[in-house]
């Protein structure tokens, strides 16, 4: 589903409230600040919803978005939001961290602490937010990142920054009925771009132990496919016990189990939607993610989704 915003169908002394209504109901709700200066609020792009991700691209002659900390503690699911910068400079401010946008450079801020995107020639970014479980990384982990430049000049940034332009300037494509399907790899990328920063950042400075619970989710992450995974094969792998694992996870309120139950959901309801592998069976879709008994994936799926597998199949491809 696409939302177009355009102030300029409106009355001016009703743009800048609806403006501000518009991305409350569709993205996040933020306190937007039109100079009186600029004359009449000015905002024109296309929000758009595909699976998970959401994408915002919006020009306008505001000069700052802030999310207060009344607004930072609403009902709005913990989310990430990465700012693709287009032109000119801005600024970002969340916490301590301040960071300086040069064009096609990469930032990160989190829903759930306050934060402010300061332009004053007007936003210019591409907007993406994605839920925070969406990312299957630990909640401390992506703040570690939040309100720093994501690795500027490095092939991955480059890559996801490209990519990402593209597609937030795409709106036409949206309404394709095959448009979901971008989701899942379009927040693949965006958590290798993350984990990327990582590896250039705290995991060349920081002891292995420091970073011991990211690398036990990107070691099953990679492995979900595997019916024979489990906590004894993950700790030995990273060399320690299983007490000591399930204490390391813990510490991002992670239940072993669960996460990867989770993980294996997720990758089934996006294959199931795939226009590409309707012609797998749904026990083989099952498979795949390492389910091994068709009857124990029917009840958790239906649990995890109020849908029988074949329902949402079905559903999807509508």
């Amino acid at each position: 589903m696409t939302v177009i915003l355009d102030a300029r169908s409106l009355p001016p002394a009703d743009r800048a409230e609806a403006v501000r209504e518009t991305i409350a109901n569709t993205i996040v709700r933020v306190e937007i600040d039109f100079p009186a200066a600029a004359g009449p609020a000015a905002a024109y792009g296309a929000i758009s919803q595909l699976g998970q991700l959401t994408v915002c691209s919006v020009r306008s002659n505001a000069v700052a978005v802030e999310r207060t900390p009344a607004l930072a503690r609403d009902e709005l699911a913990p989310s990430i939001f990465l700012g693709l910068q287009l032109s000119g400079s801005s600024l970002v401010v969340q916490g301590s961290r301040e960071a300086v946008l040069k064009p096609q450079e990469l930032v990160i801020y989190d829903s759930t602490v306050p934060y402010t995107l300061a332009d004053a020639e007007g936003i210019r970014q591409h907007f993406f937010r994605i839920p925070i479980t969406a990312l299957g990384l630990p909640h401390d982990t992506i703040r570690q990142l939040c309100g720093i430049t994501l690795c500027p000049g490095h092939p991955i940034a480059d890559l996801a920054g490209a990519y990402l332009h593209r597609l937030a300037s795409r709106p036409d494509i949206y309404d394709h009925p095959d448009a979901g399907s971008v989701s899942h790899p379009s927040i693949e990328l965006i958590r290798a771009l993350l984990t990327t920063h990582l590896d250039a950042t705290a995991l060349g400075t920081e002891p292995l132990q420091a970073t011991l619970q990211l690398r036990v989710l990107e070691y099953a992450r990679a492995r979900l496919g595997d019916p024979g995974l489990s906590a004894a094969q993950i700790a030995a792998e990273h060399h320690v016990s299983v007490r000591h694992l399930y204490n390391v996870l813990a510490t991002g309120g992670i239940s072993l189990g669960d996460w990867i139950r989770e993980r294996r959901l997720e990758g089934c309801r996006e294959d199931l939607a795939s226009p590409g592998l309707r012609s797998l069976t749904i026990a083989a879709v099952a498979r795949r993610w390492g389910f091994t008994d068709p009857s124990n994936f029917g009840r958790v799926f239906r649990t995890a989704y109020g849908l029988s597998p074949r329902e949402w199949r079905s559903l999807a491809h509508q």
